[in-house]
């Protein structure tokens, strides 16, 4: 899946947050949002997705015009920098939800989960719920409900800011290597030029809304 944004503006109360961006994803690559704090990652991100839509331009899947098409309707995940788990339910059935909610049978739905856990190395932690996890295992928990669900984009805004330098790069490294292995279109959003350095893949520099440039890291 191809993903392009044609002349992106998105204004709220008469303060703009992204303009005139374009900016074309091809079918299999990593790209890293690159920018400080208010630059635009998060709102561009939720126009991707669909959670949010722009006041000018449009936004194209595989040539198709998606632009006011719900996130619902969209084969997206997204990953957040706090870890978004449900406390009742345990690592395995958290990752399985969006694959429940889908009807997906039972036996994909324990093929697809044991293989995302065992990427992620918490195979081993299936039975146990996220109170019981550490920092760096809830946020895989969250990471293998967004990868279980082979979506063909797949949005990281800032998801290992809250964890230590330790776990950040080792998760780091094990998502670039994860990506190599899949055809969607990854997106991740950074403050850190390192961090963009070590994903590698393409980066996109923004500032105040503004898209300055784009290209392989």
């Amino acid at each position: 899946m191809s993903l392009h944004l044609q002349n992106i503006d998105h204004v709220v109360g008469g303060q703009t947050h992204i303009s005139e961006v374009n900016l074309e994803l091809e079918p299999g690559s990593f790209n890293v949002l690159l920018g400080r704090t208010l630059a635009g990652k998060t709102t561009l991100m939720r126009l991707m997705a669909g959670l949010e839509q722009p006041t000018r331009g449009r936004i194209f899947m595989d040539g198709k015009d998606v632009t006011g098409v719900s996130v619902r309707k969209r084969n997206v995940s997204m990953v957040y920098q706090q870890f978004i788990n449900y406390p009742s339910l345990t690592v395995r059935d958290n990752i399985a939800s969006p694959l429940k909610l889908a009807k997906t049978p039972q036996q994909e739905i324990d093929r697809r989960v044991g293989s995302i856990a065992e990427m992620l190395h918490i195979e081993h932690l299936l039975d146990r719920y996220p109170q019981e996890l550490s920092g760096g295992q809830q946020q895989r928990t969250a990471m293998g409900r967004a990868l279980v669900k082979d979506a063909d984009l797949i949005l990281f805004d800032e998801p290992l800011v809250n964890l230590d330098y330790k776990l950040r790069e080792e998760l780091r490294d094990e998502l670039r290597e994860l990506f190599k292995a899949r055809n969607c279109i990854a997106v991740y959003a950074t403050t850190e030029p390192n961090e963009a350095l070590a994903l590698g893949g393409n980066t996109a520099v923004l500032h105040e809304g503004r898209l300055l440039q784009y290209g392989p890291t």
